[in-house]
């Protein structure tokens, strides 16, 4: 099953679907990603897409000069998949030195009580690819990725601890692939524990508003236990 964030290598195949009918800079950056063996990045789907189709994505570095980022956006049959890994792990990336020291605490917080932490956007792309894609505005997306109820709760903890002191974002993602931002959640938990409360759930197919005790299910567990 694939899963958003996920890194994805093409085949040559692959390459010529993606590159069909580009033009100008955005044939560019596929060429280039391609001549260097780079992955792209699993995405959600794009409405409409038929099945066996994997919506795939290729950021690049925000322009030096404007800040703007492109994006490319395209759609490969699954068969033309030469490799797929999940998204870097924490002691992959190659973080500024004064993320680095906070960075290390966590990663080895999270692995103690042995939940599965991964890195995504602009650290996992520039870590990737050696260009600059982190500003000084820019946040560490991490994606945590519990298998119960006890590690959501001690992965959660763990974020808003770290996170008074470095630029933490990113999602939580339920065992049946559905995302939460991990700051909605807590700010949820905050004003609610009865679980009826709803939070935006992105899913390889879908976005929607999902209750919190439907994902905590997911688990196995009742809707008692919220982080």
């Amino acid at each position: 099953m694939y899963r958003r964030h996920d890194l994805v290598w093409l085949t040559p195949q692959g390459w010529d679907t993606a590159l069909h009918g580009l033009q100008g800079s955005p044939r560019e950056l596929a060429l280039d990603w391609r001549t260097r063996s780079l992955p792209a990045v699993v995405r959600r789907s794009d409405p409409g897409t038929p099945a066996g189709l994997l919506c795939l994505g290729i950021p690049a570095p925000p322009d030096a000069h404007s800040g703007q980022k492109v994006r490319l956006g395209f759609a490969i049959e699954r068969g033309h998949v030469a490799e797929v890994r999940p998204a870097l792990a924490l002691d992959q990336v190659e973080a500024p030195a004064a993320w680095q020291p906070g960075l290390a605490s966590l990663g080895i917080a999270l692995r103690a009580a042995g939940v599965d932490c991964r890195v995504f956007g602009s650290l996992a792309m520039q870590t990737l690819t050696g260009k600059a894609y982190l500003g000084a505005s820019s946040d560490v997306d991490l994606l945590l990725r519990p298998l119960n109820g006890a590690q959501l709760e001690a992965g959660l903890a763990l974020l808003a601890r770290h996170a008074q002191s470095l630029p933490l974002d990113g999602e939580i993602e339920f065992p049946f692939g559905h995302a939460v931002s991990w700051k909605e959640w807590l700010g949820a938990d905050a004003q609610t524990h009865d679980g009826a409360d709803r939070v935006l759930a992105k899913h390889l197919d879908a976005v929607a508003l999902m209750r919190r005790d439907e994902l905590l299910a997911q688990f196995g567990v009742d809707g008692g236990c919220h982080g």
